[in-house]
């Protein structure tokens, strides 16, 4: 049975959970009526929205991003938070399936009675995140949730993508597997506020310490991010518990560092200005493809492109300037 927007409004102020994953679902769908539905709640319930800490979290496959969440996230509301945590699987480019599996790792941070988990389909979008990632973080603020972790499948452009929705870009790392200065990669560096070397023991602790002397040095070679913040290294193991409180500790110096400076709120407005330049690529090209004047072309010049006959640029600037009927350039 449909749930009427009002309802949902309801269910999301009153930190309903079944209500809010209604919420998300909804605006997860790309049918038609569920969009102008979504956007009406999403419209409903900006006021709400904001009074949160966004943390992307990434990492290669095997560097315990779940165990970190779980550890970490019973830690935050420890400290009195309401943890949401938005997980995101990898889709099937073959079918769109999703594992959909961080819920049943996360089993004690889920029966949390402050914590909320959603695992969320990249549904064939790039970057390591879903494509409404972002809508569905400002539903979990109407809700109350004040910490947002958001994890990531630790792929390609993911570090991009996730940092610019995020607050705090929190990098894992482990040591080990024959490549000690694997993470030193200019990409991510630029993008981390705090790096947590993971899976630290008695065992490996030397290697750990040697690990987070070359990020460092690595560290000094490349701009700053933010003005008078230091990229801390930290060391620990999520499963044991060590070193998580550090890990908040520097979150929190880090937002309230932002915050002084000014460039918290700067740098949501601009991440809000690229969600609406992603939303008017998005919008422009569903319309396009059900536009029956347009429809036929659109299949004409993706054939075209997709069969190799031209180059697959050349062909959407065609189709692009036979819809304006005007050239792009």
């Amino acid at each position: 049975m449909e749930i009427s927007t009002d309802d949902l409004i309801a269910g999301i102020k009153a930190g309903d959970k079944r209500l809010l994953g209604k919420a998300i679902t909804l605006v997860e769908s790309k049918k038609p009526e569920h969009r102008e539905q979504a956007e009406e709640l999403l419209k409903t319930i900006m006021p709400f929205t904001g009074k949160s800490v966004r943390i992307g979290i990434t990492g290669v496959p095997g560097a315990g991003k779940s165990t970190f969440i779980e550890n970490f996230g019973k830690l935050a509301i420890q400290k009195g938070r309401k943890v949401a945590v938005l997980a995101i699987d990898p889709s099937s480019s073959l079918n769109k399936g999703s594992i959909l599996g961080d819920k049943t790792r996360m089993e004690e941070l889920s029966k949390e009675e402050n914590a909320f988990i959603r695992p969320s389909p990249t549904s064939g979008f790039l970057g390591g995140v879903a494509n409404t990632t972002f809508e569905s973080m400002l539903i979990c603020e109407a809700a109350g949730y004040d910490c947002i972790l958001i994890e990531t499948v630790g792929v390609g452009q993911s570090e991009v993508l996730v940092s610019g929705i995020t607050d705090v870009f929190l990098f894992l790392k482990i040591i080990g597997g024959g490549d000690e200065l694997q993470g030193i990669k200019r990409g991510i560096m630029e993008m981390v506020d705090v790096i947590f070397i993971n899976k630290v023991d008695e065992e490996n602790v030397q290697k750990a310490k040697n690990t987070r002397t070359d990020l460092i040095r690595a560290l000094q070679f490349l701009p700053s991010k933010e003005k008078d913040w230091k990229i801390p290294v930290l060391l620990g193991s999520a499963l044991k518990n060590e070193g998580l409180e550090e890990v908040l500790k520097k979150i929190e110096e880090f937002v309230e560092l932002k915050v002084k400076t000014g460039r918290f709120n700067e740098v949501r407005k601009f991440q809000a200005a690229q969600r609406f330049e992603y939303w008017v690529q998005e919008y422009i090209l569903r319309m396009t493809q059900k536009e029956n004047s347009s429809e036929t072309s659109f299949e004409k010049h993706k054939k075209n492109a997709s069969e190799l006959k031209s180059n697959p640029s050349s062909e959407a600037k065609l189709f692009v300037e036979k819809i304006l009927g005007k050239p792009t350039s």
